[in-house]
Formats: C-alpha cells, sequence, structure tokens
C-alpha cells in the first residue's frame, strides 16, 4: 500500500493535488486549510461578530480574581459562578457594540500606536526604561499571548476614547451649580426644647400581660438559633516563633550585621531656591560670585530665595534624614561637607543651592538593647520559613486523628474553645465563613471528625471540632421576659416622647408659650459642631417659615426629645469665582457626561443583535 501511495503521490494525481494546495495557500493563506478542519467554539454573536468562548472564560477567571482580591478573607467558594458568568457575558456584550461603535467612527489604533502605549507603561519598564522580558512575562503570567494582550489593549483604548469624548461633553447649567450650592451653604435661625425621659417616666409602665402579649405575637424572634461550642488548634507564624530557638550567635551576627544602619545621621540644611526659567542660570553664577565674594548665604536667602516658607530665615530648613527631601535634593545635601554650598540642583519645584550647616549622629543602641527585638525577628522569619512545611504536618495529623489533644502536642499547640457558633458565625476565627462551613458539614457535625485545616488569614490557619451541638429551639417566656420588658419600656417611653413633643408643638402653633431650657441658633449651617445630629437633620427637613410663622417639627431618641422651632432661612452666598463653585460645576458637568455615556451605552445595547449560543 506504501508503494501504491507513493507512486501516485509522484504521478498526475499527486500534482493536481499539490497544485491546488499550492493555489490555496497563495490565495487565502494556511488558515484556509486549518479553519476548514476547526474554528474556536463561541458563546455569543454581537451583529454578527463573535465572542469565542476562550475569551469569556479568561475573562471570568480575571473577573473571579478580581473579586476575591476584594474580600476581607478570600475563599472561592463565596462566589457566585452563574452570577459571574452572566455579568460577565453581559459585560462583554457592551464592550463589543462599544468596539464596533468606534470602529464605525474610524477611531483605530495602529500598530505603532499600540508599541507606544505598551512601551510608556509603568508595569513594563525598569528604571523608567521598557523592559520586553518583564512584558512578556507580566502578559503571561495574566494567561494571555502577546497578541491577545495587544487586541484586548486596542479594543479598551478606542472603548476609553468613546466614554471619554461622551463624558467630557457633558455640561451643567450655572443656575443648578448656583442653586445647589445656596442650599448647601443655607443657615438657619431656629431654638430647641429638649424633653429628658425622665419628665415622662411616670406615664410609661409595662404589665405581665403586656410581655406575654409581645411574645405570643412575636414568637419568631425567641428562636434560638442551631449552636455549637468548637475545640480548634491555630496556627500562626507567631504562635510557631515562640517554638523557634535562636541562639545567641544569630542574635549578635544580626547585630552586627545592621548595626551601621542604626547609625542616625540627620543634616542641617539651609538653601536658595529659584525659578527654573531661562535666566536661571544666570542668576546661580551670580548668587555664586557674591557667596565667593564672602556675602552671607541666609542674606543672600533673604534676597533671592522663592521659598516664602524659609527664605525670611535665611533659607534654614532645620535637621532633616534620608527619605525626606526630593531625591536628588538629599543626594546633594548628603554628598556635602559641614559649611559646604552645592552646585545648582534641579528639582520639580525650582533650582536649588544647599548649605550643609551641620551634622549630628546618633549612635546604634547597644547590641543589649536590640537583643530582645532581633531574637524576635530572627525567630519570626524562621517560623515565616517553616510555616509551610509545619501547615502540611498539621493539616495531615489533624486529618488523621480522631481528637484535637493529639495533633496539637504533635506541634506544640495549645487547643482552645470557643462557645455559641451559629452557622452565621460567631468570634473570630469562625467569623470565617469557609471554617464554619466546614464546622457545620454533615462529616463534621455529626461523624465526629475534624474539619480540614482551613486559611483564615495571611500565614493563620486552623482545624475545629465539634465539641456540643444544639438544635435550633424555641426559648421559653422565662427566658425572655427581661428583654421583653426593656424592649417595651424603651418603645413606650420613645412613644411618650413623641406625644409629650406634639403636645408642646400643639400649645406653640395655638400661641401659648411654652415654659423652659430653649436653646437658641442664629445662621447655622448643615456642619454646626456643637448641634446633635439628629437636630440638624429635623432643622433642615423642615420648610420655610411663611408670614413671620415659626415651624416646628421634633426629633426623638431613645432617652429624650427636642422639639424644634425653625424661625428663619437665610439661603446660602455664591460666589462664582470661588474653588467650592468650581468644583460643584465641574462634578455637575461629570455627572451629566456619566449619565450621556450610560444612556448611549444603553442605546447600542438595545440596537445590538445579540445571539446566545
Amino acid at each position: 500500500m506504501l508503494q501504491d501511495i507513493r507512486e501516485n503521490a509522484q504521478g498526475t494525481i499527486g500534482k493536481i493535488i499539490i497544485g491546488l494546495l499550492v493555489i490555496v495557500f497563495a490565495v487565502w493563506g494556511i488558515d484556509a486549510i486549518i479553519g476548514g478542519f476547526s474554528s474556536e467554539p463561541e458563546v455569543a454573536t454581537v451583529n454578527d461578530q463573535p465572542i469565542t468562548e476562550q475569551d469569556y472564560l479568561r475573562a471570568v477567571q480575571l473577573e473571579k480574581q478580581r473579586r476575591l482580591a476584594q474580600m476581607e478573607n478570600a475563599d472561592p467558594s463565596m462566589l457566585n459562578e452563574d452570577q459571574i458568568r452572566k455579568d460577565v457575558l453581559e459585560q462583554m456584550v457592551r464592550e463589543a457594540t462599544l468596539k464596533q461603535d468606534a470602529e464605525a467612527q474610524g477611531l483605530q489604533l495602529s500598530d505603532a500606536d499600540i508599541d507606544a502605549l505598551i512601551t510608556q507603561m509603568p508595569q513594563f519598564q525598569d528604571d523608567g526604561k521598557f523592559n520586553a522580558d518583564r512584558f512578556v512575562a507580566t502578559v503571561r503570567n495574566m494567561g494571555m499571548g502577546v497578541g491577545e494582550f495587544r487586541g484586548m489593549l486596542r479594543k479598551q483604548y478606542v472603548v476609553n476614547q468613546i466614554r471619554a469624548g461622551i463624558g467630557q461633553s457633558g455640561m451643567a447649567t450655572e443656575a443648578n451649580a448656583t442653586e445647589l450650592l445656596q442650599i448647601q451653604n443655607q443657615t438657619r435661625d431656629f431654638r430647641v426644647l429638649t424633653i429628658p425621659a425622665s419628665a415622662v417616666v411616670d406615664n410609661v409602665s409595662v404589665t405581665d400581660e403586656d410581655i406575654k402579649a409581645y411574645y405570643q405575637d412575636h414568637t419568631d424572634q425567641f428562636m434560638q438559633p442551631e449552636q455549637v461550642d468548637a475545640a480548634y488548634i491555630a496556627l500562626s507564624v507567631g504562635a510557631l516563633a515562640d517554638t523557634v530557638d535562636v541562639s545567641d550567635d544569630e542574635v549578635k551576627a544580626a547585630y552586627e550585621q545592621k548595626k551601621s544602619s542604626l547609625v542616625q545621621e540627620e543634616r542641617r540644611a539651609a538653601h536658595i531656591l529659584i525659578n527654573d526659567g531661562p535666566d536661571a542660570e544666570d542668576t546661580i553664577k551670580t548668587i555664586q560670585k557674591r557667596l565667593a565674594d564672602g556675602e552671607s548665604f541666609g542674606d543672600l536667602a533673604k534676597e533671592y530665595s522663592i521659598d516664602t516658607a524659609t527664605a525670611d530665615k535665611g533659607g534654614e530648613l532645620g535637621y532633616a534624614g534620608r527619605g525626606v527631601y526630593d531625591q536628588d535634593f538629599e543626594n546633594a545635601l548628603f554628598g556635602l561637607k559641614e559649611g559646604e554650598v552645592s552646585g545648582p540642583v534641579k528639582t520639580q519645584f525650582g533650582v536649588h543651592l544647599i548649605k550643609l550647616e551641620d551634622i549630628r549622629r546618633k549612635d546604634a543602641p547597644s547590641l543589649d538593647e536590640m537583643k530582645d527585638q532581633l531574637r524576635a525577628e530572627i525567630a519570626g522569619k524562621k517560623a515565616a520559613e517553616k510555616f509551610a512545611e509545619v501547615r502540611s504536618k498539621l493539616a495531615d495529623s489533624a486529618y488523621a486523628a480522631d481528637d484535637l489533644a493529639t495533633p496539637a502536642k504533635e506541634m506544640g499547640l495549645e487547643v482552645r474553645e470557643v462557645k455559641n457558633i451559629t452557622r452565621d458565625g460567631g468570634p473570630a476565627p469562625f467569623d470565617h465563613p469557609g471554617l464554619v462551613r466546614q464546622l457545620f458539614s454533615d462529616d463534621v457535625l455529626n461523624g465526629g471528625y475534624n474539619t480540614e485545616l482551613v486559611d483564615v488569614g495571611d500565614n493563620l490557619a486552623v482545624v475545629a471540632r465539634v465539641r456540643d451541638h444544639r438544635e435550633e429551639r424555641q426559648r421559653s417566656l422565662d427566658e425572655v421576659s427581661a428583654d421583653i420588658r426593656d424592649r417595651l419600656t424603651l418603645e413606650k417611653t420613645r412613644e411618650a416622647l413623641a406625644s409629650r413633643a406634639d403636645s408642646v408643638i400643639a400649645s406653640l402653633k395655638d400661641g401659648k408659650s411654652v415654659e423652659g431650657d430653649w436653646a437658641s441658633y442664629s445662621d447655622q449651617g448643615r456642619n454646626g459642631a456643637d448641634i446633635p445630629t439628629p437636630v440638624v437633620q429635623t432643622v433642615f427637613s423642615l420648610g420655610r417659615p411663611e408670614a413671620g410663622q415659626p415651624v416646628y417639627g421634633k426629633a426623638v431618641a431613645d432617652d429624650e426629645a427636642r422639639v424644634v422651632e425653625l424661625t428663619k432661612v437665610t439661603p446660602g452666598k455664591v460666589d462664582k469665582d470661588s474653588e467650592d463653585y468650581k468644583r460643584l460645576y465641574d462634578f455637575l458637568a461629570r455627572l451629566e457626561g456619566q449619565r450621556e455615556y450610560t444612556a448611549y451605552q444603553q442605546y447600542l445595547r438595545d440596537q445590538a443583535q445579540v445571539e446566545r449560543n
């Protein structure tokens, strides 16, 4: 058979086949052959353009990582996979409509534009220069190829162009900004009468019948949830460090290594700062000549320096160590000898001449002073390096044991206990949802097993077991009667206070005088620091007084009620040249731009033909 194939391949039929392949490759490329046998699966099409399964799954994975990063304790089991997939697909559909719209408007980036964007990204640079190896490694760590990343960047950039274009086109009206600022800066005149709970205590009583009736009407509020008492072992770097031996030689070696860096040096500097303009070089030369002629650095600082905070003090900056000044300034200062003046030093603030006035040093602490700190640092470092190994041993030991005492003894750890843990959690470490789910799993709750070792924080792992399990039950009236009495007393006190406040307001509206300790306030704004928040909220929720007639309101709390009499409302002053006005105007414009962009995006989405596979 092989001989027949060889002969046919060299004959007329073979030549015809080869000729056809050459024509296909030349006209359509090799993708015409490969694509004929395979095509990438699609999850949807948007206006006949595909969303591939590969792109979709990658987007889903990235969204999972983003949501996990937002969790205080990252737990993949807390993610709603179905919702994530739904959200991601909808987002990809919207992005596709925006990309198509951008292409229709001619908003596209060339390959050269993409190259320029990539080379300017800080995450791909070393010392301010593009590093191709870092770029490739970063992209691969994202689970993407270079071509895919370039495609994603191209899409995001043009979409952002549309977003920015529409967002920046938002317009705010001066009338809206003025009106809002007038409301924001509005002041009010009012007075307040406080009614304490003691004034209504005689009107508040709770009987046994009231308690019984409340209990019968709210039995669902007095269910004791299912609970467990749990024992647990916590493995942490800190706990592990307590078991680590650190020799005196190690402490001494660490001290010698750190000693030089522990010497603190501060330098007292003065400077002359001038603008970095076309005359800067001439000005610097003039100052340097006058210094060489014996004039005082401080006098020249007063004459030339544009640093208004230090010029009158002769340019004095005081003592400072490293890490305080701009890097170029610091390098120049710490390269000077005492009394020496630097050459011109350029920073973002301008051009400096720096004089080193004095140097003071503080010697490193002694070994005796630092040994406890160094020992703890060394132990912590050793524990961190050892943590993964010990964690693995603890996981194996706890899995094989039918208690926690055995693995705790093996690892030199303490067995602790927490009571009254519900399915909603309990005190730390049982505030971690993953650990709580493990604790209430059938194997642990009913089978008597230990939980798996659960990472509840950075370098903190916990294994637990149930000590006692209590099913949900109805609490008796005797158990909860005291709580009910307190609750009803509070409710009735609030009702009595509200009723007393209403009576006061009714008397005031009838023109009667109400005696009491009234507190008066004039021209008070919304941020009155000395006024209780409930009072401010009440005052600024009332309508304007008409025809000189006050407007009344009340603020009722558990322990007091306040009657508010509003007498005057003064519109806030608006300065259209102020920073407050400009910020508000810009904010309203951005808000309108965002609204227009959202509406435009929804329009494109509504017009799109979307088919899900």
